[in-house]
């Protein structure tokens, strides 16, 4: 029975109404790149320190010395959240001309009781200014991150289902709607629990948007494609939104007004509801075959083709109509010991990327240089990552790239606390190359978990995926106050953190060169890296056993039962073997020494054999 890409063979790979499609799902992703990361300018720490009141009459030289002095990244600055005691410093002064008179350092001292001033030279405002989050509040700034995350967490948990049960289009656009709307409110946020509730709502429509555009393509597109939208396309538009944002900065250091030149730009993408159609997949496999005949008929009128007067058998019909019938929710997802594994494996890479890749992208302000140029370079480094992934994609098998994307992150990670501290731009190299390779698995995951997953649960697995990833996005704001326990310790982290999914990854299915699944069943035919390596190990163990019969002893409380007896007449071995592993099974059924083959029976849902008995025969060496 042919599939969808066999169907929807008539179109065309390249046609008009595949560009189109190609550049408006990819330009709908911009405003992803620069609407979550806005905080690294949002919420950035200007220079400051404990107000002091003008009323005080105190000397010029009393002033300057109204804050102590503290070691703080490597040199003497003033304090940003202790002064000495006002009313001992206008008695001293009344005594004393010159503050250098005295031990300035047995004066008591007290926090910022008056609050705080800030240094101009680099904003207006930012959110740290205005609600004072530093000192005993300096966890909110990063909380205003993390709850943005969690509003993509829930987001994800809640468009992945809408979207696979009222379709793509609309999630696409609902979610573009809230991330645009709550975006101009924030403006107007009166305090920061306010501005905290609004980032919450907007990351229910950010990240949410960008997975239902990445889903919709890969579903419009052909396989030729495919890779290529998914990097060059919906990534490297990402990193366009996410450069946008450094030079919109530069010349708005004001927050609200930085944040509702942001915003504005989603209402531009309104008339492109008119130009995107839903995804004739989803439509068929939930029923709806005449809206997707009637798509189908569109697209190959716009590409100049003339499609088959039955685009659909009888056959295909009653296939689809029974697809649409089927019922899946999130305990698909883990409800089959092999869809079960993947799921598992994608989570936890999910995790560890998302943290990495949001911990580097959030730290920009603290590298050396110029916090805008730094940022601006963060964003441009991902372009010829999503290109490198491009060319990985296209020549290298899946779980290879990625892998090694990871590694390479890793080890550069890993390899900054060597780099001494004079030496602090080429720290800053680093940073970026990793950056490079967590930005390249970034696009190669996207890819890859797409490929993993069926179409009934296609988007589903991806959006639960992504919501996985924002446990590290939630906790990537707070990496980089590990320093204050170790300089590196943050470096250390991912760099570890990545190498250990550069290794995780090996053991998830290759999906190079096989066609999309449709259906869970369709899943399981899927061989991954586990199954191969247990089908070689049990290949060498029964054949070290034959030669070495010492290695094999019969338990009766053991899962897989081994017995060895010796014909001495013939002096050859023969071993009865009962083992439940399939893999195994294949394994002895490929050497020419299997005799007989007792006991095997398929269960009709796992397809394992159960218990299945090996008798065959080899001269005792």
């Amino acid at each position: 029975m042919r599939d969808y890409d066999e169907i929807t063979a008539f179109l065309g790979e390249w046609g008009p109404f595949q560009k189109v499609i190609f550049f408006t799902l990819s330009l709908i992703v911009f405003p992803t790149g620069f609407c979550g990361l806005s905080i690294v300018f949002v919420g950035d720490i200007p220079e400051h320190r404990c107000l002091i009141p003008g009323n005080l009459n105190l000397s010029e030289a009393w002033l300057n010395r109204t804050i102590p002095l503290e070691q703080g990244r490597g040199k003497l600055q003033h304090s940003q959240c202790r002064r000495y005691r006002l009313g001992v410093i206008r008695n001293l002064s009344a005594t004393f001309a010159d503050p250098d008179s005295i031990n300035m350092s047995e004066v008591e001292q007290e926090p910022c009781l008056d609050g705080w001033e800030y240094s101009k030279d680099q904003y207006i405002s930012t959110i740290v200014s205005e609600w004072d989050l530093v000192c005993d509040n300096d966890w909110k700034g990063p909380f205003s991150m993390s709850a943005f995350f969690i509003g993509v967490l829930i987001g994800s948990i809640i468009s992945g289902q809408l979207s696979d049960r009222f379709g793509r289009k609309i999630v696409l656009f609902g979610t573009l709607a809230v991330q645009t709307g709550f975006g101009m409110l924030q403006v107007f946020s009166p305090n920061w629990e306010i501005f905290c509730i609004l980032n919450f709502l907007i990351g229910l429509g950010q990240i949410s948007n960008y997975v239902a555009a990445f889903i919709l393509g890969l579903e419009l597109l052909g396989k030729s494609i495919r890779i290529t939208y998914s990097t060059l396309g919906v990534c490297c538009s990402y990193a366009s939104g996410y450069m946008f944002l450094p030079l919109v900065a530069y010349f708005i250091r004001n927050w609200q007004f930085l944040l509702f030149t942001l915003s504005l730009i989603g209402l531009l993408y309104i008339p492109l509801w008119w130009f995107i159609p839903e995804s004739p997949r989803w439509l068929m496999l939930n029923g709806r075959v005449q809206e997707a005949e009637a798509i189908l008929r569109y697209i190959a009128k716009k590409n100049g083709m003339t499609p088959p007067a039955v685009l659909f058998n009888d056959l295909e019909l009653e296939d689809m109509k029974a697809k649409s019938k089927q019922s899946h929710s999130i305990i698909h997802l883990v409800k089959i010991r092999k869809v079960r594994a993947i799921t598992i494996i994608n989570f936890l890479m999910w995790m560890i990327l998302s943290g990495v890749y949001f911990g580097l992208s959030l730290n920009t302000s603290n590298l050396h240089g110029d916090d805008y140029l730094n940022c601006f370079l963060s964003a441009a480094i991902e372009v010829p990552a999503y290109g490198a992934a491009w060319l990985f994609l296209r020549r290298f098998p899946r779980r290879f790239s990625l892998s090694g994307s990871f590694s390479l992150a890793g080890i550069v990670l890993f390899s900054i606390q060597l780099i001494p501290s004079n030496l602090s731009v080429i720290s800053t190299v680093l940073v970026m190359i990793g950056k490079f390779g967590i930005a390249s698995a970034f696009a190669i995951v996207y890819v890859y978990c797409a490929e993993l997953y069926a179409t009934t649960i296609r988007n589903m697995g991806v959006g639960m995926s992504t919501t996985a990833s924002r446990v590290g996005s939630i906790i990537s704001p707070y990496i980089f106050y590990l320093d204050t326990y170790h300089e590196f310790l943050p470096f250390i982290l991912m760099g570890s953190l990545a190498m250990s999914s550069a290794i995780g990854v090996l053991f998830l299915p290759e999906t190079v060169n096989v066609p999309l699944p449709d259906t869970i069943d369709q899943m399981q035919t899927m061989n991954g890296c586990i199954q191969l390596s247990w089908l070689f190990f049990r290949r060498w163990l029964i054949q070290t056993g034959v030669r070495h019969l010492g290695l094999f002893k019969c338990r009766s409380n053991d899962r897989n039962h081994n017995q060895f007896n010796i014909n001495e007449t013939s002096g050859e071995a023969n071993v009865v073997l009962t083992i439940k592993c399939p893999h195994a099974v294949h394994s002895l059924l490929s050497m020419n020494r299997v005799s007989t083959v007792t006991s095997a029976r398929w269960t009709r849902w796992t397809a394992v054999l159960e218990a299945p008995t090996f008798i065959f025969t080899k001269p005792v060496q």
